[in-house]
C-alpha cells in the first residue's frame, strides 16, 4: 500500500455518517463520526471539575449527541455546549437513548471497544 501525502490524508473524506430513526419525533436524525478535536473535547467534558475523581455524567448523552447529530451533508445540528446541550436533555429519555446508542457506535465509545483498544 501505497503511503498517503499531507493533502490526500487532509482531503479524505473520513467522516462517516449513519441515519437513525427516531420513531418518538416520527422522523430521523443523521449521527456522525467526530472530528479528533471533537472526540477530544467530549472526553476532556468527562473529567471531574470538582476534583472528585468521579467523571462528569451530567447531561452525557445530549452532550455526545450535540457533537454528533448533523444534517444529510455532515453539518451539526447542535452547539456542543450551553443551551443547545440543555434543551436536548430536556428530551425523551428513549430518543435521546437511540441517538446515544448509534453515537457510541459509529465513535467506537462502547464498553467492549474500549476494552478491545486497552488490549492492542
Amino acid at each position: 500500500m501505497a503511503a498517503l501525502t499531507k493533502d490526500q490524508i487532509l482531503g479524505a473524506d473520513d467522516i462517516h455518517r449513519e441515519e437513525v430513526t427516531i420513531p418518538e419525533w416520527n422522523g430521523s436524525v443523521w449521527i456522525r463520526v467526530m472530528s479528533s478535536a471533537d472526540r477530544d473535547a467530549w472526553e476532556a467534558s468527562l473529567m471531574p471539575a470538582n476534583g472528585s475523581g468521579k467523571p462528569n455524567m451530567k447531561n452525557i448523552r445530549a452532550r455526545l449527541v450535540a457533537r454528533c447529530a448533523c444534517d444529510e451533508s455532515g453539518a451539526l445540528l447542535f452547539a456542543a455546549n450551553g443551551a443547545d446541550v440543555e434543551a436536548l436533555g430536556g428530551k425523551s429519555c428513549a430518543a435521546l437513548d437511540r441517538l446515544f446508542d448509534a453515537a457510541q457506535v459509529v465513535n467506537r465509545i462502547r464498553e467492549e471497544d474500549v476494552e478491545e483498544l486497552a488490549k492492542n
